[in-house]
C-alpha cells in the first residue's frame, strides 16, 4: 500500500526486481480477494486483540467516571447533610456526688460569690471588689496567670487546684481562656452559693454595694416586692431590644445585638408591668466602657481617648417578657440559684461570642421555669483600657446571632425535666451550626457536675409563648420616656433630635393634659404670671394662678396662702372633668419629665421629705402649735369613721402634730370630694395650711398608699443669698427653693431646665 510504503522503509532486498510476468503487465502488485469471510479468517487474531484493547480502555474509563461521580455525590452529601450528632445519654439518677476533699477551702461556705477570671496581677478594681461587704470573690486562673498570683480576701483557684476538683467539665475547658470561669461557678455552688455575680477585674461597683442596685434578695424581708416595668409583648415580631435606649443612650448598642437592629433607636410607645420575684438573671448596665462590640468601638471614636459613656441612673429597671431577648455579658450580671444552670460558657465559639451565646441560650430556657431577665440602671463603672477589639473574634457573632434569636424563639421541647430540655436545646444548636458537638458533650458534663455538687434543677412552668397573648388594656399601659443623654463620645453626628424632643412634649402633654396645675405666687405676678403659664401651660390642662392680690388682666385670682386650701374646692368644681389637681408654690420648680412613673390615681405629697414633713410634739412648744393641735383634735372628733380611722392609724399620739410645708401636692379627682368634705369640717377655724393639708391627706388615705414620686425631690432651707444653679438638678422631680421674681431670673431658670426639656430654649 502506498501509505504503508511511506511509513515503512524498504529493505535492501526489495531493490532486486523479480522477473516480470509475461501475462498482464501492471504498475502495482496483484490485488487480493475482497471476500469478507476470507479477510476475517486471515486476520482473526488481529481483530481479537483490537477488541480486547478497546474493551479494556472503555472499562477503565467507565470505572474512573463512576469513581468521580461517587466522590462528587459523597462530597455534596457531606456538604448539605452533616454527619449526625449524637445526643448524649445520661443516667440522671445514678450520678455520683462530688465533694471538695482536697482544696484548703473544703470547709468554707458562702451564699454570695463574685466570680472573676484573672490573667494579670490584681488590679485596683479587683482590690475594691474584694472589699464589698457580704460577698466572697473567687478568682479563676488560666495559663497566662502569674504563678505567684495572690490577693488577700480572695479565693484563688490556679490551674493545678482546678485539676484536683474532679469536675467532668475540666476535660473540655481551654487552658488560656476566661471560659474557665465555668469551673469557678461549680466551685461556688459546691461551697454554698445562692447568688453569683459574674464580673471581671476592670470594673468598680458604684457605691461599693451590689444590693443598692440589684435585687439580690428575691424572698424574705429584704426583698423588693414592687412591680417592675416590662417591655410590651404587643408586637410578637419584636424579639430583641437594645436596652441602652431605655437608659438614655440611643446611639450606643451592646455587643451581641444583631447589626440589623442597631438602627432601632425609637423608645417604647408604652410598657407593661410584671411582679418581681422571678428575675433570676439580672443584667446590669456599665458606665464608662459599656459592653459594646468592635464595630461600635472602632467607628465611634474621634481619637485615642478612652470611652466614658454615661447612662441614666434614675431610669427604672426593665424586664423582658417571654418571646423577647436582650444581649447579656459575663462581667456585670447576677444569677440567682434558680438560674445557675445558665452559667455555662460554651467552649467551641470565640471568646467574644461565648457569653453572648450563653445569654441567649439561657434566656430561652429561663422561660421554661417562668423566670425572666431584668436590666438594671448603671451598677458598675468599667474603665476603657483602649485595648484592641478584634473583629475576627466577633465575626461568627455578627453572622449568626440574628438567626440564633429566631431559632430560639421558635424552638419547642416535649421533655418533662429542665435538664433534659437544656441538653436537647444544646444538641439542636449544634445541629444548626451555632456551636459544635463538643459543646453538646460539654453541656452533658456540666449538667452532671451540677447534680454532683448538690444542685437541684428547678421545676418546669407552662410556657406562655404557646398561649394566646393577653390583651393590653389602657390601664395596663405604663409610659416612660427615656432621657436623651449627651453622646459627646461619638465621632458621628446624631440626627433626629428635634423630632425626638417634640415627641417627648407630645407624650408629656398626653400624660398631664387633663391635670390642672394650681400655682400660688407670693411674688409680683405682673412679671411672672405669663411666664409660668408659658412654661407649664404646654404640659397641663390649664394653669390656675392664685396670689394675695387679684389681677383680672392676667386672670390671677385672689387667695391667702395661710388658708389656701379654702380656695381649692371652687377650682375643683370648675374643672370637674379633670383627672386631678397639682398644687405648686412658686418657690418650687417642677421637673414634669420625671413624673411619668407617678400614679395619677394616688395622692402625692412630701411625706418622705423630712425637711418638709415633720412631726412636732406639742409638749413644751409655742402657743401656736398648741392652738393648731387643739383645732386638729376638734376636727378629727367630728370626722366620719373612715376619715377618723385613717388619721388615727397614722398619728397614734394626741401629743403629736403633723406639719408639712406643702409646697407641692397632688389630689386625684376621686379624692377631690373627700378633700372638699374635710375643708367643710374645718369650717371657720383658723387652721394654718401647713397643718390642714397633712391632716387632710392622712385622713383621705393611708401614707403607705401615697405615691412616693416626690420622695427624691431636692429640698433645702431658703438660702440667704440668691439662687445658685448648682442647686438645680434635672434628675429630681422637683427642686426647692428656687424663686423667680423677674424676667431675667425666669430666663436663667429656663436655661437650666432645658437640660431635661431642650425645647424650652425655643421659647426665647
Amino acid at each position: 500500500m502506498l501509505v504503508q510504503d511511506r511509513a515503512v522503509p524498504k529493505s535492501p532486498k526489495s531493490q532486486i526486481r523479480p522477473p516480470l510476468p509475461t501475462i498482464n503487465h501492471h504498475r502495482f502488485s496483484e490485488s487480493k480477494s475482497l471476500d469478507f469471510s476470507t479477510w476475517v479468517s486471515e486476520n482473526l487474531y488481529k481483530v481479537i486483540i483490537v477488541l480486547l484493547l478497546v474493551t479494556t480502555i472503555a472499562a477503565l474509563f467507565v470505572l474512573r467516571s463512576s469513581s468521580d461521580v461517587t466522590g462528587l455525590l459523597q462530597s455534596q452529601s457531606q456538604e448539605h447533610s452533616p454527619s449526625r450528632i449524637l445526643l448524649p445519654v445520661i443516667k440522671w439518677n445514678s450520678i455520683t456526688p462530688i465533694t471538695d476533699k482536697l482544696s484548703i477551702y473544703r470547709e468554707f461556705r458562702s451564699e454570695k460569690w463574685i466570680v472573676v477570671s484573672v490573667d494579670k496581677y490584681p488590679s485596683d478594681s479587683l482590690r475594691k471588689l474584694v472589699k464589698i461587704k457580704g460577698w466572697q470573690v473567687l478568682a479563676i486562673g488560666n495559663s497566662r496567670t502569674p504563678k505567684d498570683w495572690s490577693l488577700k480576701g480572695a479565693v484563688y483557684m490556679s490551674l493545678d487546684m482546678q485539676a484536683n476538683l474532679g469536675f467532668r467539665i475540666l476535660d473540655f475547658l481551654p487552658y488560656d481562656s476566661y471560659v474557665r470561669k465555668t469551673c469557678g461557678y461549680l466551685f461556688a455552688i459546691q461551697h454554698g452559693a445562692k447568688k453569683i455575680f459574674d464580673a471581671d477585674d476592670r470594673e468598680e461597683v458604684i457605691g461599693d454595694d451590689l444590693g443598692k442596685h440589684f435585687d439580690v434578695d428575691l424572698v424574705g424581708e429584704g426583698a423588693r416586692q414592687e412591680p417592675i416595668l416590662q417591655y410590651s409583648h404587643e408586637y410578637p415580631n419584636k424579639t430583641v431590644v437594645n436596652p441602652y435606649v431605655h437608659f438614655g443612650q440611643r446611639s450606643v448598642w451592646p455587643r451581641g445585638l444583631p447589626l440589623e437592629n442597631v438602627g432601632e433607636i425609637v423608645h417604647e410607645e408604652f410598657y407593661t408591668e410584671v411582679f418581681g420575684g422571678k428575675q433570676f438573671i439580672q443584667q446590669g448596665i456599665s458606665n464608662g466602657l459599656p459592653d459594646v462590640d468592635s464595630v461600635f468601638y472602632f467607628t465611634r471614636k474621634s481619637g485615642l481617648e478612652p470611652f466614658d459613656i454615661r447612662f441614666d441612673e434614675r431610669a427604672p429597671k426593665v424586664a423582658l417578657p417571654q418571646g423577647m431577648m436582650v444581649p447579656m455579658n459575663s462581667f456585670n450580671t447576677i444569677y440567682q440559684s434558680s438560674a445557675f444552670w445558665a452559667l455555662m460558657l460554651p467552649v467551641t465559639v470565640s471568646t467574644m461570642a461565648s457569653d453572648v451565646l450563653r445569654g441567649y441560650w439561657g434566656q430561652r430556657l429561663l422561660w421554661e421555669i417562668g423566670g425572666f431577665v431584668v436590666v438594671y440602671p448603671p451598677t458598675v463603672h468599667r474603665y476603657d483600657n483602649i485595648d484592641a477589639y478584634p473583629f475576627s473574634e466577633e465575626k461568627d457573632l455578627h453572622v449568626n446571632v440574628g438567626r440564633l434569636i429566631k431559632f430560639l424563639v421558635s424552638w419547642r421541647s416535649n421533655k418533662h425535666r429542665l435538664f433534659e430540655k437544656i441538653l436537647e436545646l444544646s444538641h439542636a444548636m449544634a445541629e444548626e451550626g451555632f456551636w459544635t458537638e463538643k459543646d453538646v458533650k460539654f453541656t452533658a458534663a456540666w449538667l452532671q457536675d451540677l447534680l454532683a455538687v448538690g444542685y437541684q434543677q428547678p421545676r418546669l412552668m407552662s410556657l406562655e409563648l404557646d398561649r394566646p397573648r393577653a390583651t393590653i388594656g389602657h390601664g395596663d399601659r405604663k409610659e416612660f420616656v427615656p432621657r436623651k443623654l449627651p453622646s459627646v463620645h461619638l465621632g458621628v453626628e446624631e440626627t433626629g433630635t428635634v423630632s425626638y424632643e417634640i415627641g417627648n412634649l407630645i407624650r408629656w402633654r398626653k400624660n398631664f393634659g387633663n391635670v390642672v396645675l394650681i400655682m400660688f405666687c407670693s411674688g409680683p405676678v405682673e412679671r411672672t404670671a405669663l411666664e409660668w403659664r408659658l412654661l407649664y401651660g404646654r404640659i397641663f390642662k390649664t394653669v390656675v394662678i392664685l396670689s394675695e392680690k387679684k389681677n383680672e388682666d392676667l386672670a390671677v385670682q385672689a387667695g391667702q396662702l395661710e388658708q389656701v386650701y379654702r380656695h381649692l374646692p371652687t377650682i375643683f368644681e370648675r374643672y370637674s372633668s379633670a383627672d386631678g389637681f397639682l398644687f405648686l408654690q412658686d418657690d418650687t420648680i417642677l421637673n414634669y419629665w420625671n413624673l411619668h412613673q407617678a400614679d395619677k390615681k394616688k395622692l402625692w405629697i412630701t411625706d418622705k421629705v423630712s425637711k418638709s414633713w415633720t412631726t412636732v410634739s406639742t409638749n413644751g412648744n409655742s402657743d401656736w402649735y398648741l392652738k393648731q393641735a387643739e383645732m386638729v383634735k376638734k376636727v378629727v372628733s367630728t370626722m366620719p369613721a373612715h376619715f377618723q380611722v385613717n388619721y388615727k392609724e397614722a398619728v397614734t399620739s394626741d401629743q403629736n402634730l403633723i406639719v408639712c410645708n406643702s409646697e407641692i401636692f397632688y389630689i386625684p379627682q376621686p379624692f377631690s370630694v373627700d378633700f372638699v368634705d374635710l375643708v367643710n369640717l374645718v369650717g371657720k377655724l383658723d387652721m394654718h395650711y401647713k397643718v390642714a393639708i397633712p391632716m387632710f391627706f392622712l385622713s383621705m388615705d393611708s401614707p403607705q398608699n401615697f405615691d412616693s414620686v416626690l420622695s427624691t425631690m431636692i429640698y433645702k432651707r431658703k438660702p440667704a443669698s440668691t439662687n445658685s444653679s448648682t442647686l438645680y438638678s434635672a434628675q429630681a422631680p422637683a427642686v426647692h427653693p428656687w424663686s423667680v421674681s423677674s424676667e431675667q431670673e425666669f430666663i436663667k431658670l429656663i436655661r437650666v431646665m432645658a437640660e431635661g426639656d431642650p425645647l424650652l430654649m425655643e421659647l426665647f
